[in-house]
This record gives C-alpha cells, structure tokens and sequence, in this order.
C-alpha cells in the first residue's frame, strides 16, 4: 500500500498554486492522498500569515495535528508556505511535534523531504534537517505537474512571485521576496496542459500581475502574455486579478477590450480613498489618481466589473479620513468590494506608526463600509433584471432543479453567485445563457434563455 497524505492548503490563492505544484511532485513519486486525517501517513500544511486571521489559523491548524502527530495517529507532520517562512525559530521551539519546515522558495523538496520522513529507500539523506530553505530571490518554481483541486473547469495561473512595492503595512516581500517573473514560455506550457486537462478559466494571479515581465523582459508584458493565452482552445475565460492602479496603461485596456476571451473584469486593489491615508500606506496614487483609471477603464469598456479591497482602521485613520473613504465609496459605486480591518504586523513600518486605532473602532468602520457597499451592489444587482448573460455552471443544490453558476462578474470564492432554475441537467463547467429574474443581496437570480417566456 503506497503512503497517504493528508494535505491542508490555507490562505490566498497563490498559495494554492504552491499547494498544487507540491501535490503534482508527490504524485509523481507515488503517494496517494487522502481528504480524512485518521488515515493519513503524514500531515503537510501549507500556511498563511498575511494577517493576523490568517496567522492565527494556521498556528490553529499546526496544533491540531501537532496533536495526531504527538499520540502517534500519523508519522510526520511537515509545515510549508509563509508561516513557515517568516516564524520557523517559533515553530521549530515550540511545536516539537513538527518534523520539517519547508519555506516559499524551497517547495520543491517536498519530496525529499516526505521521503525521508516515511523512510522510503530513495530518501535523500541530504532531507534529514528539519529546516528547508532557500534564496528568497530564487526563481520561481516553473514546469511542474500540478493537481488542480478547483474543481477542474477554472484553476488559477500565477504568473509571478514575490512583490516590490514595499507598502507599509504588508509583509509580503520577507517572506516572498522581490517580484520575479515565470517566464512566458513556461506559462504558456502551463496553460496548455490546464486546458487539455478540461480547464475553461484561466484566473491570472500574482501580489501585482500589471508588471509582469518587467524583470525578464525590461517592460511590461502583460497584454502580450494575454494575447499568447487567448489563442489556446478550451479557454473560454480569462480572468486578472490584483492589478494595482498605477500600473494599468493604455494597451492593458486595449487588449482586455479588444479580446473575447478576456473578462470585463478587473480587481484593483485600492486599500484607501484618503490621500493621507495612501500615503502613509507608501501606495503610489493618491485619490484623484485612482478615480481617474477607473473613470477611464469605464469609459472604454462601458460593461466593466471593477472589484476592489480596502483597509478600515489604518494607523492615525481619523473620523474624518473614515468618512472620506465612505464618500469615496459612495462615488465610485464598485461592483465588488472587500473591506479588512488594519493588521498590526510586526517587522512592517506601519506596525510602529503612533495612533494605532482600536479594535472595536475598525471593526465598527469595517461595518459602516459594508452596509454602504451592499446597497450598492443590491442597487446593482435589481439593475440586471431582465438581462441576458454567459454564466458558467459550478454546481447543484441538493435536492433542488437549481444550478449554481458564476457570470464574468464574478469570480470565485469571493464574488457573488448566480441561480439557475431548471430541469434540465447540466454540468459542472458548462457555459449557459442565462436570464436574469431577480436579485437577493450580492447574488442574482435567473433561469435558461430558451426557458424564459
């Protein structure tokens, strides 16, 4: 009987993608996988720790099966990714029950190390430390088999790693580093097997995905890369995530406009409308700025769907700058909107910022933006009855003729979902055309165009 494993993957979905890749190498190498931990052999979490949330459940996690690992119901406990990366002084002191500790750019060794812990006879000796290391300027990991667990009909494409703007409220260049490009041909190839493997949905992900290329190539590539991607068949969509204000040009929009496969749909991540405020965070645009791109992006392509996230309770953040960035809100009406509370995170200039705003008051902005932010996106939503759109099919209700579905609007995880009432049967992945019926909060309601009266 091969070994089992039982593998955890926490926090954003980049950290997936590393998640997928270390599952494509096991693969290779014979191991099984198994989604119930009393059957598993070893345990491997890949971690999270951009803020405190996600920090804590990791650290919630790694206790947990600390705890199979210390009544001896599984053989090894292995702990990856960026908790693994920032804190392993802390894990290796304190959780004794850890056997390895794997960081960002040392994902590759998940084999050896694996190896080695279950004493397989090609165990590389070299595994039996307990700290896996390497270079945070090292190139990212390309050429991989990967085990897509999204379902199969969308998976994520991360295109670079690391980031180089700095902001002072993130930690994400120690423990990622500075931003390095997967070169195109390797994503391309990447892209290719996806979508022979059934993907219709590619969903570009990196901390800022508008500078790719500028490593490898000396300029921006990202409309280039998306002209290369639209031409694989089988893709029906792709999607851009994370791309930062400053950085959207002129012939980003015109491909975006100008390519069928290319959702109307961009995630901007803002985090501020206050220009105190964005300058403090060390962004790069101040409120103007930001208004004017997203001005710009729905006079060119008018169907847009701009998705954005915010920080409520930044350092210094008064009632007045709060009200600011409601009205700012309130102006801007975006389609899709996150709201954090700030992240006291410790080795990050913000983290020693005097005026650090209490809990409860975070949490009470926090709330404001999304009460503002619901009656929008309700306004929105009532605004599409009567509508007709493309909708891919994620699934069924139990028991119920009702698919759930997602538009170009909206992608997954995050965004709102679509009803479909029907008889007919469907799959997952299938492309529809819907009519749309009616509205509930974030999500929309509708049944099949040739079913409609």
């Amino acid at each position: 009987m091969n070994d089992k494993i039982f593998f955890i993957s926490l926090g954003c979905d980049k950290n997936l993608v590393d998640s997928e890749m270390m599952l494509g190498l096991l693969s290779e190498k014979s191991y099984e996988f198994t989604d119930d931990e009393t059957e598993a052999d070893i345990v491997v979490i890949n971690t999270c720790c951009f803020i405190n949330d996600a920090k804590q459940e990791s650290i919630d996690t790694i206790l947990e099966m600390a705890e199979l690992r210390k009544n001896g119901d599984i053989k090894a406990l292995v702990v990856t990714g960026c908790l693994a990366q920032r804190y392993k002084e802390e894990i290796q002191k304190e959780i004794p029950e850890v056997d390895a500790i794997i960081g960002t750019t040392a994902i590759n060794e998940i084999v050896g190390v694996v190896d080695t812990l279950l004493c397989r006879e090609n165990a590389d000796r070299s595994s039996e430390k307990k700290n896996h290391y390497r270079s945070l300027d090292d190139k990212p990991l390309t050429d991989t088999k990967r085990i897509v667990t999204t379902g199969g009909h969308y998976a994520y494409l991360k295109i670079a790693e690391g980031c180089d703007k700095h902001c002072t409220y993130c930690i994400i260049p120690k423990v990622r580093g500075n931003y390095r490009s997967v070169p195109m041909e390797s994503l391309i190839k990447e892209a290719e097997i996806l979508s022979e493997g059934g993907v219709k949905e590619l969903i570009l992900v990196a901390q800022e995905t508008t500078v790719y290329g500028t490593d490898l190539y000396g300029k921006k590539m990202l409309p280039q890369l998306l002209g290369k991607l639209c031409r694989i068949e089988g893709i029906r969509w792709i999607r851009i995530l994370y791309c930062y204000p400053e950085e959207i040009d002129d012939e980003l929009i015109q491909v975006i406009d100008a390519e069928p496969k290319i959702c109307h749909y961009l995630d901007i991540p803002i985090q501020h409308g206050c220009d105190n405020i964005l300058k403090r965070m060390g962004r790069r645009t101040d409120g103007q700025q930001i208004k004017d791109i997203i001005c710009k992006l729905r006079s060119r392509i008018p169907d847009i769907c701009i998705r954005t996230t915010l920080i409520t309770g930044f350092p210094g953040e008064t009632d007045e700058e709060h009200e600011e960035l409601m009205a700012f809100v309130e102006q801007m009406k975006f389609d899709r909107l996150g709201v954090f509370t700030y992240s006291q995170e410790e080795d990050t200039p913000a983290a020693l910022m005097p005026n650090q705003v209490a809990e409860e008051v975070k949490e009470e902005r926090l709330a404001q933006l999304m009460e503002l932010q619901q009656e929008i996106a309700f306004d929105a939503a009532l605004s599409m009855e009567g509508t007709y759109v493309d909708a891919m099919i994620e699934g069924k209700v139990a028991d119920d003729d009702v698919y759930v579905a997602r538009t170009y609007k909206d992608a997954p995880n995050v965004d709102g979902l679509l009803f479909v009432n029907t008889g007919r049967e469907l799959m997952t992945g299938d492309f529809v055309k819907v009519r749309v019926t009616g509205a509930y909060e974030y999500d929309l309601i509708g049944e099949l165009k040739d079913e409609s009266a």
